[in-house]
């Protein structure tokens, strides 16, 4: 049973209005016996999009070491961090990981240029299968530059806006991208999240969908955390029955965890 969420946002992040406590206090309600809070850190995020997306990194780190002391005795609470990768900005989350001791770290895609798929107008003037096929170039680009993150988030996130959604997407359509993807995470030691949004979003399964998900397992791909992503304490832990039924059927036997960067395993 998945008793742990690696991948949940507070208002640190410019997309969430909970806070830490609301989170912390469902999560132990739902019998959680640790989560990490992983906040937005997308630098030089565009204003005309809303701009934000960072934190103050002394005051997050110092608020969740807070939270963890007083709730020590009902759950474990990590800090933990969402990057959203770009080539450009390699040094300065590198900085910001040697500063900060953060738990665990994310690294996720957003932005494809300066646009997030999530805007109509990534979508303008391009067909869905290059739409989708810029944003996997671009996480191939970010897994072969970085270093300083341990899972690659959401790997599909695309899917959720594209014109069609998932309808037209599939490890079939993209299997050559995919596969170079997740040979270079695992031949760099990091993993991939399961993040069950997925569902949230009506695409019936989580990112990565379930073929892209059985072709990590083929290659050799055991890392995997467990995230549902959630901006609201309503959605802590949603769907992780049904991905814990899926990951099974796929033979996968662990799941991830980690503390101060370390992974690991438990039986799922």
């Amino acid at each position: 049973m998945i008793l742990t969420d690696y991948h949940m946002h507070s208002s640190f992040s410019d997309d969430s209005e909970a806070t830490m406590i609301s989170m912390i206090e469902r999560s132990i309600e739902l019998g959680f016996h640790t989560i990490c809070f992983t906040d937005h850190m997308d630098l030089d995020f565009p204003l005309e999009f809303g701009g934000g997306f960072v934190f103050n990194g002394e005051i997050y780190t110092k608020h969740v070491k807070n939270l963890r002391e007083k709730y020590a005795k009902q759950i474990k609470v990590l800090c933990g961090v969402e990057y959203g990768l770009r080539p450009y900005l390699k040094e300065q989350f590198a900085t910001l990981t040697q500063i900060y001791n953060f738990d665990f770290i994310i690294g996720s895609s957003h932005l494809i240029g300066n646009i997030d798929p999530y805007q109509k107008i990534y979508w303008e003037g391009i067909t869905e299968e290059e739409g989708i096929t810029k944003y996997l170039e671009a996480i191939y680009t970010n897994v072969k530059t970085f270093e300083d993150y341990d899972v690659y988030g959401h790997i599909d996130y695309v899917a959720r806006y594209a014109p069609n959604q998932n309808l037209n997407y599939s490890y079939m359509k993209y299997a050559d991208l995919i596969d170079a993807i997740f040979k270079t995470i695992i031949q760099k030691g990091k993993g991939i999240e399961v993040n069950t949004a997925g569902y949230k979003y009506g695409l019936g399964h989580p990112h990565p969908q379930t073929d892209v998900l059985k072709r990590y397992k083929e290659l050799g791909g055991e890392i995997i955390t467990i995230g549902a992503d959630a901006h609201k304490p309503e959605h802590i832990g949603y769907k992780f029955k049904e991905t814990e039924e899926l990951l099974k059927s796929l033979g996968f036997e662990y799941y991830t965890i980690f503390e101060k960067r370390q992974p690991q395993f438990i039986a799922l």
